[in-house]
């Protein structure tokens, strides 16, 4: 299985972990010329931005790990992008959640870090 094909399938695994936990879907693979955001939720009267992050073991790091400061820059550009398209107002709440899954473990970290 191809890179893309697993990031697809551990990205559906997120979502049923995020719908069972009372986050409402709103668009999966937002892409721009900036970046893409991985999942798009609503949850707790936030509109969340979230990132997955997947590893097969810990051999190569934890999942988090790979949030780089990069990362976290493309997912904030991306953001704002998104809520500019959709004419949503600057003071919409947000927040940046991630789902990391480590083998068959998943995680659901609130406030991931900082944006907007």
């Amino acid at each position: 299985m191809n890179k893309r094909a697993v990031g697809t399938r551990y990205e559906e695994c997120a979502a049923d972990f995020l719908t069972k936990n009372q986050y409402r879907m709103i668009e999966k693979n937002f892409h721009c010329r900036m970046g893409e955001i991985d999942i798009i939720a609503k949850n707790e009267g936030y509109l969340c931005f979230v990132e997955v992050k997947y590893r097969n073991n810990s051999n190569t790091g934890i999942p988090s790990e790979a949030i780089t400061p990069g990362k976290i820059r493309r997912i904030t550009y991306t953001a704002q992008y998104y809520l500019m398209v959709h004419q949503l107002p600057q003071d919409t709440p947000c927040r940046f959640d991630a789902v990391v899954i480590l083998g068959d473990e998943i995680s659901l970290i609130k406030n991931a870090f900082d944006g907007i």
